[in-house]
């Protein structure tokens, strides 16, 4: 199967990549979560489409297949650039005026694909792997940044003294510290009775992504090249492991809502 193929050469070229969201572990964890979510209607058709397979196996296919050109056109999914510091009236405007392949105009797009009967089997298996994923990436604060710095590729930051840029520590910097295999993550977040769980996933794609715009403006507030350890980790850890919880929850909401 081609999309076999692209997951097993991916392992190769991944270190290469520099725009993965959450990196491979965040987004395994933000899958793991959501999984356990499932309700038993979901898991069965969930399973028609992706056999036995667990959904943090594809949960970075989208970010593996960036080496593929016949991809590309798809590298946009992942993030959406808007102005910084709007208010929600604004924020809610700019996005639903923008005309680019987004991730927000692109969620809605799988969302409905994926609840369409007709759409065929080949293409409900890829709109799912890429909707685990960019649920995932709307709960990475860079990955709803600014497009002159691109999301925080361009600015330059130091990481335990080595040269890094905001985007990539918030993809997989912060999480990787924490050295948890993605299951242990998912367990040690996913810890809150159903109603608090329900708290968490409430709201729409506009209300989780506003959320994640309101750190993203915070994150901004970072002296360029500064020298960051162990007090950015503390000063950040429950920002980002709340961003973790809250994509598995709402994924697992999403997925519920389409499959269930």
């Amino acid at each position: 199967m081609k999309n076999t193929f692209y997951l097993l050469i991916a392992f190769f070229i991944v270190s290469i990549n520099s725009l993965h969201a959450w990196g491979t572990t965040g987004h395994r964890v933000v899958a793991e979560i959501a999984e356990q979510q499932l309700s038993r209607k979901a898991k069965k058709n969930i399973k028609k489409l992706i056999g036995e397979q667990k959904l943090a196996y594809w949960a970075n296919w989208p970010d593996f297949i960036k080496s593929d050109n016949d991809w590309k056109f798809a590298d946009g999914w992942h993030y959406v650039n808007i102005p910084g510091n709007l208010d929600r009236m604004a924020f809610d405007k700019e996005l639903e005026n923008t005309t680019d392949e987004n991730l927000y105009k692109r969620s809605l797009v799988l969302i409905d694909a994926l609840k369409d009967k007709n759409t065929s089997f080949q293409k409900k298996q890829e709109y799912l792997y890429f909707l685990i994923h960019i649920i995932g990436d709307a709960h990475q604060p860079m990955h709803i940044g600014r497009l002159d710095d691109l999301g925080g590729n361009k600015i330059t930051v130091e990481w335990f003294r080595k040269k890094t840029n905001l985007h990539t520590l918030w993809d997989s910097k912060l999480v990787d510290f924490e050295q948890y295999s993605y299951t242990e993550y998912a367990t040690v977040l996913n810890i809150y009775n159903k109603k608090a769980n329900n708290a968490l996933s409430s709201g729409s794609l506009l209300d989780w992504l506003f959320d994640s715009y309101q750190i993203t403006n915070e994150l901004y507030k970072i002296e360029p090249e500064a020298s960051l350890s162990y007090r950015y980790q503390y000063d950040h850890k429950a920002a980002m492991e709340e961003q973790l919880l809250k994509g598995g929850l709402r994924l697992g909401k999403l997925l519920n809502e389409i499959f269930g």
